[in-house]
């Protein structure tokens, strides 16, 4: 319920973040309105269906469910009356192209047992790994994620502080890769640890070793399917949002925010304007700038950053099961390094680039038609810079189809009875991610964690950002913290 005498807040996007921030705002006593230009919620994280198919159209790896069940015991709910998941063993099944395959285990034990069995390199280095990673985590997780790094107070405790003394144990000085080569014999297990780069659109080659950290939240902490599939957190989320009376006004773009005297006073749609008195803006914070606020100042030096990788995926409904593949499936590239220049220094595809296959059906078997499975097929692309994307997809799929055929001796082709694809143009257009970006700026930079934009305006009082494209970053688990950080900066009303 509304009332006259409540203070107004408006989120614009109903991204899981968005939707989150409304959930803790509507927590806070603020009268909350959900503004989506598109006709469904959930951004990035929403779900299309095609010829008996269905499919999360997004985000497919689920880390942190505390921060989903988080919402809901704010709210005074049971989360298990709306949302419920179970934890995955194995995690991922790897293939390379020399044959051999991994398959990854949750915990830190069970994971370098089994990895130590088959590859060159002992238990003991890769249990001394993941504490490593571990380490890193507990040193960066309340300066870096649970908090604003934009605000001076927050550098004023002791958790940052000994993240600041102990700056040289979360590998800042190094790359992803530099760490793990010194950390590994076997090149398989260099390559799987890499691969983690792939979560925020960098390349291990150039972003700090740092995010080594992703390998201890997957690993260490666990990874776990929601029930129903990852459109399910989407849909428990708006839900709960709607029960505890947020207001969602959908295929409503907002176009402008309106501001007077350096104050949000409120919002400009195609039905007219609405006076608020916050207002939360989770669209990729370059567009919130270059859409939403046309007269403000831009703050070039962080919105200029490089931005990170896109995807193709190929959204293909496959009339057979595969027995061999799981819920999560990479088959690596023979030439990681190649791969990844080919993305960020040529602007393009490498001809043999590493496949994702996430196939839900294995968990939610009405997901397809009996004897079916659905793949989520993605690789790693370059933002939109303008190349020829429709050449880039038809060669991207020959590559895909020959190397899947290769690595798991089938002829996949005649298969396939139903396919959409997406590609940086469509991300960019059904998600208003600047250039395709899939997660805003890229981690290509040892000081990355420091010029991505804070959630909050310093320009413009009452106004505040939340999302993937701003601080803490992207992944469902971040962007979550991203409404907490944001709405935790909001005074009471």
């Amino acid at each position: 319920m509304t009332s006259q005498n409540n203070k107004r807040c408006a989120v614009i996007g109903a991204g899981v973040s968005g939707i989150a921030a409304s959930i803790r705002m509507r927590n806070k006593g603020y009268d909350v309105t959900v503004y989506e230009a598109n006709s469904f919620p959930g951004g990035k994280l929403s779900s299309e269906s095609n010829n008996g198919y269905r499919f999360d159209m997004g985000p497919s790896v689920f880390t942190m469910p505390s921060y989903v069940d988080e919402l809901f015991e704010l709210s005074g709910k049971n989360p298990r009356d709306y949302f419920n998941y179970t934890q995955l063993n194995p995690v991922y099944h790897y293939f390379f192209e020399d044959g051999s395959r991994l398959d990854a285990f949750h915990n830190k034990e069970g994971f370098a047992e089994a990895m130590a069995k088959t590859t060159g390199d002992s238990k003991e280095a890769i249990v001394n790994y993941l504490n490593r990673t571990e380490t890193i985590y507990r040193l960066t997780d309340e300066v870096f994620l649970q908090n604003s790094l934009h605000k001076f107070r927050n550098f004023l405790t002791w958790p940052v502080l000994r993240g600041i003394l102990n700056f040289g144990k979360i590998g800042a000085f190094d790359t992803m890769n530099g760490a793990n080569e010194k950390s590994f014999k076997d090149p398989r297990l260099v390559q799987l640890f890499n691969r983690y780069s792939t979560y925020n659109g960098s390349s291990p080659y150039l972003a700090p070793a740092t995010l080594n950290v992703i390998a201890h939240l997957e690993i260490a902490k666990g990874a776990y399917y929601p029930e129903g599939g990852m459109y399910s957190i989407t849909r428990s989320l708006v839900k709960l949002a709607k029960d505890i009376g947020v207001q969602f006004r959908f295929s409503t773009p907002v176009r402008e925010v309106l501001t007077e005297n350096k104050k949000v006073s409120g919002i400009r749609t195609d039905e007219g304007t609405e006076q608020y008195d916050v207002v939360i803006s989770n669209m990729d914070v370059y567009n919130s700038y270059r859409l939403l606020l046309p007269n403000l100042k831009k703050p070039r030096k962080t919105l200029d950053q490089p931005k990170s990788s896109s995807g193709i995926i190929f959204y293909w409904g496959i009339k057979k099961e595969f027995s061999e593949l799981g819920l999560h499936n990479i088959l690596f590239s023979a030439d990681y390094r190649k791969e990844f220049e080919a993305i960020f220094k040529h602007k393009t595809i490498d001809n043999d680039p590493t496949i994702y296959i996430n196939i839900t059906s294995k968990h939610s078997p009405g997901d397809a038609p009996a004897g079916g499975e659905n793949w989520f097929t993605f690789i790693n692309v370059p933002n939109n810079n303008g190349q020829d994307w429709d050449q880039l997809i038809a060669q991207a799929r020959k590559n895909i189809v020959s190397k899947v055929n290769r690595m798991l001796k089938t002829d996949i082709e005649p298969l396939i009875e139903a396919e959409m694809v997406f590609d940086p143009r469509v991300i960019e257009n059904r998600t208003s991610s600047a250039f395709g970006a899939i997660y805003g700026n890229s981690s290509n930079n040892k000081f990355a964690a420091f010029l991505r934009h804070a959630n909050f305006s310093k320009e413009i009082k009452n106004l505040y950002f939340c999302g993937g494209s701003v601080h803490p970053g992207p992944s469902i688990p971040l962007c979550l913290l991203s409404a907490k950080i944001t709405t935790n900066l909001v005074k009471e009303p």
